[in-house]
């Protein structure tokens, strides 16, 4: 990975690369002698890089700065214990990213999304294609494309391959109240914080 050309051009190539080595069972098992393997102090900075989502926890494998990507896996919820937020709204991302399910599956939409030129706010979105995910399938998503997991099968894991952020934000909208909303991550926010003292 570390010598793979991962720019704004390629990284839908990337996902060929990642497929090469990320086949599911293979995977879960290396994930697994990994974290069984790891020193407290290297699983106490994992659990510091990772964090909870309104649908899923997300496992910050590996995040070094000098690399152009991260490793990540991503536990699902069940189903009964999601609350409505961004992962259920139509939605992109800041970068770019691969996946590879590894257990479990879920609904993956995708979406043209209608982006208001004055606020930049998404005003409306089109479903273009639905389908269900079973572990072994994989995808890639650029930060210009639009999407939602609407649902998950129990016990549901993914493992990602995410670039470095392209964007400053990412838009989200709900179909049901078609109300658009930007977010901005707080890492980003300092000077404006200090500006507002």
């Amino acid at each position: 990975m570390r010598a793979a050309d991962l720019g704004h051009q390629r990284w839908a190539a990337a996902h060929e690369q990642v497929l090469s080595w990320a086949d599911g069972p293979g995977l879960r098992s290396v994930l697994r002698s990994h974290l069984l393997g790891m020193a407290p102090a290297n699983a106490a900075a994992l659990i510091a890089r990772s964090r909870e989502t309104t649908t899923h926890f997300a496992w910050c494998l590996r995040d070094r700065t000098a690399e152009p990507f991260s490793f990540w896996l991503h536990e699902y919820k069940p189903q009964q214990d999601w609350r409505a937020g961004y992962a259920d709204s139509v939605h992109n991302h800041r970068y770019h990213f691969c996946t590879v399910i590894l257990s479990g599956g879920y609904r993956h939409e995708r979406f043209r999304a209608t982006v208001d030129e004055h606020t930049g706010l998404i005003t409306g979105a089109e479903l273009t294609s639905r389908a269900d995910c079973l572990p072994g399938e994989s995808g890639v998503l650029t930060a210009e494309q639009f999407h939602r997991i609407p649902t998950a099968l129990d016990t549901t894991m993914t493992f990602l391959v995410k670039s470095r952020p392209v964007r400053a934000w990412s838009l989200s909208y709900d179909p049901a109240t078609g109300i658009g909303h930007r977010h901005t991550p707080v890492e980003s926010r300092l000077a404006e914080l200090t500006s507002l003292l």
